[in-house]
């Protein structure tokens, strides 16, 4: 009995930590609005609130599971809650972009120490029933913290301030941290540690900074301009040498031998096709229904819930589909062309004049094309690689999955900058020749802020100049991803394409 306590402490103390992981990359978009006006962030700060946690979230995941084999699970999962707590403490008493830009990449290396070793914990932790149960309420709690983080933050934001989403992620995390005692201390043999890939994973940290910073600036500095084009080329030279690094390493942060395998590669690419389809939108639709459809935060979180309860079903479904004999590809397929048609949709029925219940299919469509291939997609990715491997591949896996959701989700708010700009710059010499004054009213629009500040009487025509640009950059983004998904989707079809050796060619894909 004390041991059924024990397990069932440890697993809540665990899901609770994950739950606040996932409610804050899905909750923080609701407040970017609120964050611009209170502490006047331009708008590239506005995006690194976001793209900060992203960003060092995919490049400590892999790193800090290395760091636990030598370390423990259990001292690297506390040392995560640590540095997510101080870094949410951070957050809500920022007073300053940089502060509070800088206080989120914290809060995305706590938290990847947090995931990963979590999953590690429970994974070693719990064996046969009782395992499965375990993943299947991680699974369960991750979609919840998906689906509930927008409607959670509007709430707060309309009752108290931005600060308080904040407050509330250091609580949970204390708890997190008061309950970790009970988690088993897991030290390894000195044999057993293994010789981790510093020069890997510092290569890794720069490519993806390099090229999220350029992504970013691009909308600010332009595609053309030198300081762009310098951050493409450290990008590139740091991949060649990165890839030189892993092939020579013994122990590599990365198994590029895994890249080889085509059907492995089209399992990823699915997570990549569904960052750019689900996990952007999840970010920034909130600014739109806010600042387009003029929603309250309230009204906009609660509207989120369509593009996020699929989440708590359709993973489901799908094992349930594949468990009944259909084929895990035509699963994957129809969410693809459920990610793809939710674009379409969303693109030809959004306007200012839309009421929620126009958007309900296509919110819908959306996540439904992310939730059927959530958690399908990673068992089918481990069954196309050697057992041997299966650790290594989890890792790519994620990596491709966080990696694609950061540069998607920067890539996603600097091409809105940037064709809001070019929408509404021509009617906004009509208000002001001011460009440094036209350029702030742009910035503040492309951060979720329609209504920026003007004289009385020009108020009412800007917000209108504005609205109309901002609707009209949100759609040429909706087609470009609607274009790489089309894209993706092809790609992911030739490549999970049935193979026909003997030892696959009776058992169901």
């Amino acid at each position: 009995m004390q041991q059924s306590i024990a397990d069932k402490g440890l697993l809540a103390i665990i899901l609770l930590a994950i739950f606040v992981v996932p409610s804050s990359i899905s909750g923080t978009a609701v407040a970017l609005p609120a964050i611009g006006l209170d502490i006047h962030a331009p708008l590239t700060s506005l995006q690194w609130v976001v793209n900060a946690f992203n960003l060092t979230f995919a490049c400590f995941t892999l790193s800090w599971g290395a760091v636990a084999d030598n370390f423990g699970r259990k001292t690297c999962f506390s040392l995560g809650a640590v540095l997510y707590a101080l870094a949410s403490l951070l957050s809500a008493l920022a007073d300053s972009p940089m502060l509070l830009d800088l206080s989120r990449a914290l809060a995305g290396i706590g938290a990847a120490a947090v995931f990963s070793c979590g999953i590690a914990i429970l994974s070693t932790r719990f064996e046969g029933a009782a395992r499965l149960r375990a993943f299947a309420l991680f699974g369960t709690v991750a979609g919840l913290g998906v689906s509930l983080g927008p409607t959670l933050s509007g709430v707060i934001l309309e009752h108290f301030s931005w600060r308080a989403i904040f407050w509330c992620h250091t609580l949970a995390l204390l708890l997190v941290l008061l309950g970790s005692a009970i988690i088993p201390r897991d030290l390894p043999a000195i044999g057993q540690r293994l010789q981790f890939d510093t020069v890997g994973a510092s290569l890794f940290i720069l490519l993806l900074l390099a090229l999220m910073t350029a992504i970013v600036q691009s909308s600010q500095w332009g595609w053309n301009s030198q300081g762009i084009l310098l951050l493409l080329a450290l990008a590139v030279a740091t991949l060649a040498l990165f890839i030189w690094q892993e092939k020579r390493h013994p122990n590599p942060m990365l198994d590029l031998s895994l890249l080889t395998n085509q059907r492995f590669v089209g399992m990823a690419l699915v997570t990549v096709a569904a960052s750019f389809g689900f996990v952007t939108l999840l970010t920034y639709l909130p600014s739109y229904l806010g600042g387009v459809l003029q929603l309250a935060p309230t009204r906009t979180g609660l509207t989120m819930l369509l593009l996020t309860l699929p989440m708590l079903i359709c993973p489901l479904l799908a094992g349930k589909l594949v468990a009944h004999g259909v084929s895990a590809n035509r699963v994957l397929n129809a969410s693809l062309l459920s990610l793809l048609l939710g674009i379409i949709l969303l693109a030809a029925f959004s306007n200012p004049s839309s009421t929620w219940w126009q958007l309900a299919l296509p919110m819908l469509l959306l996540g439904c094309g992310m939730g059927l291939s959530a958690g399908l997609v990673d068992g089918m990715a481990l069954k196309m690689v050697p057992a041997e491997k299966a650790g290594m591949a989890a890792g790519l896996l994620n990596t491709f999955r966080l990696g694609s959701e950061a540069v998607a989700v920067a890539l996603y708010g600097s091409l809105l900058a940037t064709l809001l700009g070019d929408a509404a710059h021509g009617a906004l010499t009509t208000l002001s020749s001011n460009a440094e004054q036209i350029h702030g009213w742009i910035n503040a629009a492309a951060a979720g802020n329609l209504a920026a500040p003007a004289p009385m009487a020009l108020a009412s025509q800007l917000q209108s100049i504005l609205i109309k640009g901002y609707d009209q950059a949100f759609h040429g983004v909706l087609w470009l991803l609607a274009a790489i998904i089309l894209l993706l989707t092809g790609l992911i079809a030739w490549l999970i394409r049935p193979a026909m050796p003997a030892t696959e060619a009776s058992q169901p894909l």
